[in-house]
């Protein structure tokens, strides 16, 4: 579970260093004191956890998180536990009272490992996610998905008569769309396995587009359609 964290108490960040150094599965990929950057990052990149102090200088951090385009689960920080209710009125996974012990922030941990568990598996089934076009949130079937292309500092996701062009990392959206289903082959291409028509080491076609297939994923893309050759000719 990759986590950022942001507080302008460098000693409140060093104690969720260390706890989170502790916890199985948990990764620290960043901290933050400054809101701006922090906003960067997470529009930048995919998050599955955000610990978010609430008092800072520059802004309150519920604020911060109401105007955050991109919301992971947040658990918010702060020494203050009056705010508790208006966190909760934020869907938070859980509200963290400074000085909080192990134990306690062990168990928002695990707040937070059930919710997201939750989310993607409910993503899959439900087969759908919504992405941000012209200033609404449109529903884009995983199923007519037929190719993801980077564009500079956008993403086009193409769909049968539509395409949709919006502000996100490639990084980001790879880590929206289920891996059974997509396969990323290029810093610039996700392509949909079941569009696959035929491939080798360079390249792939989706029905009459050649897409590349870049080194740094060729491995990658070979073993799973390798895989997906042999149970057909096993069949």
């Amino acid at each position: 579970m990759k986590c950022i964290a942001l507080d302008d108490e460098p000693l409140a960040l060093q104690l969720l260093e260390n706890y989170i150094q502790q916890t199985e599965g948990m990764e620290l990929v960043n901290t933050f004191t400054d809101p701006v950057s922090a906003e960067e990052y997470i529009n930048n990149n995919g998050v599955d956890l955000l610990f978010l102090d609430i008092q800072m200088p520059d802004i309150n951090g519920m604020q911060f998180y109401t105007n955050l385009a991109n919301k992971p689960p947040v658990v918010f920080t702060t020494a203050y536990s009056n705010y508790a209710a208006q966190g909760f009125d934020l869907d938070a996974v859980d509200y963290l009272v400074k000085p909080y012990d192990y134990e306690r922030f062990a168990r928002a941990v695990m707040k937070a490992k059930e919710l997201i568990e939750y989310r993607q598996s409910k993503e899959v089934n439900d087969g759908y996610l919504f992405v941000k076009y012209n200033y609404q949130w449109c529903k884009v079937f995983f199923k007519e998905i037929e190719l993801v292309e980077a564009l500079d500092d956008y993403i086009k996701i193409v769909t049968p008569g539509k395409s949709y062009l919006i502000h996100m990392s490639m990084k980001v959206v790879s880590e929206k769309l289920p891996s059974p289903m997509f396969i990323r082959v290029h810093r610039s291409y996700i392509v949909p396995l079941d569009r696959i028509t035929s491939w080798n080491k360079n390249s792939i076609t989706l029905d009459d587009k050649t897409i590349p297939v870049s080194y740094t994923y060729q491995k990658q893309v070979q073993d799973i359609l390798q895989k997906r050759t042999s149970v057909i000719s096993a069949g």
